[in-house]
């Protein structure tokens, strides 16, 4: 426990004297670097947890976030009734996919073909949304295009183009790839250039017509009530599906979110030296303040205060700017986190500078999301570091002999 005399000691020392000027500029840098050590981290975690959710809501935007492929024989349509996919899915489509050529002029490029019922087509989110333009039937012979690939192609909808598959026809001077024409039926932006690029939507009856694939083949989309829920989901449809493939939205994407959570974990690490580096001129300040306070000490250990009470009174002070600044740098991070789009829309004007510019990122806004346990371990782990750094100072300061210090003083 710690006394009042322990405390009204500590609380003295903290408050500015003109004598230990030095020392104060010491403590105002200390107290400086670990406030925008810890905001920064936090705004720089917000800021990439916000990516992360954006890139997530794209991607299960404009994918199946569970899809079961048929393994050797065709899938049981029954399974489908099972109570438990009614509890965990909001809808189920059947689809096919292929992968093919789009031959346009000069302009030749490999393509990823979905195919779908038109009911189906309907049901997809990008489909629903304000971006997709055109009709939003999968008529047969007509195709829905990605942005990015209407404008490589330089079509748009009314056009035609011709796809290849590698599906051959016999003819008299042998074996010759499928090749069919399809018009432009409506052009979708899901805000992934990669897919906007390289997949496209045909009627399911032309997919299985243009790759030679049977119904049986088909395999089954299934939309979740909660996406993120997806290990749950995934392991519900195993026990129902156990003799056929399945995969998520998390599966085919692994690579790139464990690009994002090492990237994120070093930009945890870099920034936390800021905070390790301004917390050791914690050190440097305590210990020329123990050196200051020599007389001062020996008076109270004459008078009887023990070893553990100046370790107290030392350790107090710089566990109490170490605190302090953590909780201002919270508080400055949390802000700055909650409205950093319209910091960034302020400098923009200011600068005249395109700040995050939506061509690029292909997104409307600055994503930011504060997550709580994050701010907790960044507030612990600065604190904590506090106290280690202000414990040699301390034990420095009840190591003083007052004899010696009031003799030499």
């Amino acid at each position: 426990m710690i006394s009042q005399l322990e405390k009204e000691i500590a609380l003295r020392y903290l408050k500015t004297r003109k004598k230990d000027g030095f020392l104060n500029i010491i403590s105002i840098f200390s107290f400086i670097g670990i406030s925008l050590g810890v905001a920064v981290l936090i705004i720089v975690m917000s800021v990439m947890n916000g990516f992360r959710t954006e890139l997530v809501e794209k991607i299960v935007g404009f994918n199946a976030h569970a899809v079961i492929k048929p393994y050797e024989i065709p899938i049981d349509k029954n399974k489908l009734k099972n109570k438990d996919i009614s509890k965990i899915a909001k809808n189920f489509l059947f689809s096919n996919s292929g992968e093919g050529i789009i031959v346009n002029k000069d302009y030749t490029k490999g393509i990823l073909l979905r195919g779908y019922k038109k009911k189906s087509f309907k049901k997809l989110d990008f489909v629903k949304s304000k971006n997709f333009r055109g009709n939003k039937n999968l008529n047969i012979k007509h195709i829905s295009i990605g942005s990015e690939l209407s404008f490589a192609l330089d079509i748009d909808i009314g056009d035609k183009l011709s796809i290849m598959s590698p599906s051959g026809i016999q003819t008299i001077i042998g074996d010759l790839p499928k090749q069919e024409t399809f018009i432009v039926e409506s052009v979708f932006e899901s805000g992934l250039k990669d897919f906007d690029l390289n997949v496209a939507f045909i009627n399911i009856n032309d997919l299985e017509g243009l790759f030679d694939l049977e119904k049986d083949q088909r395999e089954v989309e299934i939309y979740l009530n909660n996406p993120k829920n997806i290990i749950f989901a995934k392991k519900q449809l195993k026990n129902i599906f156990r003799n056929d493939i399945i995969y998520t939205w998390a599966d085919t994407n692994r690579s790139l979110f464990s690009a994002l959570k090492v990237e994120r974990n070093v930009m945890f690490i870099i920034l936390s030296l800021i905070i390790l580096v301004a917390a050791f001129n914690i050190i440097s300040g305590l210990t020329i303040f123990v050196k200051n306070k020599t007389r001062e000490i020996a008076i109270l250990k004459s008078i009887g205060v023990q070893n553990k009470s100046i370790q107290k009174i030392f350790f107090i002070v710089g566990l109490s700017i170490g605190s302090l600044a953590t909780i201002c740098g919270v508080l400055f991070g949390v802000l700055f986190s909650i409205y950093i789009e319209n910091i960034r829309i302020f400098l923009s004007k200011i600068f005249n500078l395109s700040l995050f510019p939506e061509e690029i990122y292909f997104l409307s806004k600055m994503p930011s999301e504060i997550n709580f346990f994050s701010i907790l371990l960044i507030s612990f782990f600065s604190i904590l570091i506090t106290c280690i750094v202000s414990i040699f100072p301390a034990l420095k300061a009840s190591s003083l002999d007052p004899a010696k210090a009031l003799k030499y003083d």
